[in-house]
């Protein structure tokens, strides 16, 4: 949410207002829709990854605003938590050595990014939630200073009308409250965007939300939070729970939360800003001087302003975008569901099977979403964060028998979907390396059983078993891990053990 909002002050007026105007603004996209104005296909794809810093010691670090000053570039932006930074990837078309070329260009940001942050004694760490994270981190006085961000947590805690209730039940039992939406930062991801025409939209959208729960299991790498194991990937039930601003009450009527897998496949794009609309009060009821008919009726293209400023408060973990680019409009489905990290080539790995499914299954002339009850697609999500790569999770069986069947993750992985997605990358024009490159690491990855959060659980447990304390543990964990971030080796392939040199450190 990059917006430039100013926090002042928004009276009941305004709020009325703003509701016209969000109306207003979705008619204006119906009728773009109707006039189909949108840009032709054009197979392009974006990419933000969100990242923490810390020290040397694997602390937090809340300096994001000291270390943007050095970095000095706006591929860098400033993200919700002093200590989180984000950085953006500029759209590449999808074909070739797209992947190759990305890699090299992240490495390359992120090294630079990492000496810069160390003038400070700090450092990137590309992971979902940093291990040494403390609940007296995550507080109001530790948010960016940025309008847009005091604005959003002051309506939330508004909305709401409590503390924010946090009780996340996994290996341990986290419950805990906050009185604002800070833990929120905690959680940093990879975005994938991928721009499609609005005929296509409703297949990539469906493709997306039926592979989610594959990219988490395979990608899960968020097991920690306030110093206790949650679930493999512990950002969704986090992100979910510090963004709720339900009371008790409105969550017993049923009230859908604003971070949310969504109840139903869908049939357009238009499908998803209507729901938006209709579900969501706004929380940053702010007004713009366009209006979208008026644009229209002139010949030109419309920002829809307070409809796009709504949506980014929606936290779908897929979720649609309208955006402007050369004065045409156009569509992206935006992929939430990935933590951050571990390696350039994981989220590489990660992106590549998630570009190759979602093209494949919505190829596909039996689409998987007429077979996988939605309901199912939702339980798939909610197993594969709580239990990541060990996950079993259900999928349509093969041939004309039909019917949905349970199979362990890595199984139906290997099995099905890697002939799928290799056969995705293809028809994007992917050259055969940069396919079997990426797609070989899921492929080791499951052959090993190994991701980042699984790495991350093993490490901590091994440096328990030195006589380590907890909170050593995790800074242990987290010093290591990002040793090995920097080496660049994907990993599934990073080496076991605690190194004699690091347990010496323990009091």
């Amino acid at each position: 949410m990059g917006e430039k909002v100013e926090a002042d002050g928004i009276g009941p007026s305004g709020r009325q207002m703003h509701r016209r105007k969000l109306q207003r603004c979705l008619e204006g996209l119906e009728r773009l829709l109707e006039e189909k104005r949108f840009d032709r296909p054009r197979n392009l794809m974006g990419m933000e990854i969100e990242l923490n810093l810390a020290g040397a010691d694997g602390m937090p670090r809340m300096m994001n605003a000291e270390v943007l000053d050095r970095i000095a570039s706006r591929d860098f932006q400033m993200e919700l938590g002093m200590f989180n930074l984000e950085v953006n990837i500029i759209p590449h078309r999808l074909g070739g050595r797209v992947f190759d070329q990305l890699a090299e260009e992240l490495r390359t940001g992120l090294a630079y990014a990492h000496r810069k942050a160390t003038e400070v004694d700090a450092g990137i760490v590309m992971i979902g939630i940093l291990p040494t994270l403390a609940q007296q981190d995550l507080v109001t006085s530790n948010l960016s200073a940025a309008d847009r961000y005091t604005l959003l947590n002051d309506e939330m805690r508004a909305a709401r009308g409590e503390d924010f209730d946090l009780d996340i039940d996994g290996v341990e039992r986290l419950t805990c409250t906050s009185a604002s939406i800070a833990p929120e930062a905690a959680c940093t991801s990879v975005q994938l965007h991928l721009q499609v025409t609005p005929s296509r939209f409703a297949d990539v959208w469906n493709a997306a939300q039926a592979v989610s729960a594959v990219q988490v299991a395979l990608g899960a790498n968020s097991p920690f939070l306030f110093g206790k194991e949650l679930w493999r990937e512990s950002r969704p039930p986090l992100f979910l729970q510090a963004t709720d601003v339900r009371p008790p009450e409105f969550r017993t009527q049923g009230v859908r939360p604003r971070t949310w897998f969504g109840e139903r496949w869908i049939d357009s794009a238009y499908d998803l800003f209507e729901e938006n609309v209709r579900y969501f009060p706004p929380l940053l009821p702010l007004c713009d001087d366009e209006d979208p008919f008026r644009v229209l009726d002139e010949g030109g293209v419309p920002g829809l302003p307070e409809l796009v400023l709504h949506n980014g408060t929606v936290y779908r973990w897929n979720r649609p975008v309208y955006d402007v680019a050369g004065g045409v409009p156009h569509l992206r489905v935006e992929n939430r569901v990935l933590p951050a990290g571990p390696t350039v080539t994981d989220v590489m790995a990660n992106a590549a099977l998630y570009y190759g499914l979602v093209r494949a299954l919505a190829d596909d002339p039996r689409p998987v979403w007429k077979r996988l009850p939605f309901e199912a697609a939702a339980r798939n999500f909610d197993t594969a964060c709580r239990y990541g790569i060990d996950a079993e999770l259900e999928w349509p069986r093969a041939g004309r028998s039909g019917g949905v069947a349970r199979v362990p993750a890595v199984r139906l992985v290997r099995d099905e979907l890697l002939p799928l997605a290799a056969a995705g990358l293809d028809a994007w024009g992917i050259d055969p390396a940069d396919r079997d490159h990426y797609l070989g690491v899921i492929e080791d990855r499951c052959r090993r059983r190994t991701n980042g959060a699984s790495w991350q659980v093993d490490t901590f447990h091994r440096a328990l078993g030195t006589g380590l304390g907890r909170h050593e543990a995790l800074a242990l964990t987290t010093r290591r891990y990002a040793e090995l971030m920097v080496s660049g080796e994907p990993v599934h392939s990073w080496p076991e053990g605690i190194p004699a040199v690091a347990t010496a450190r323990r009091p």
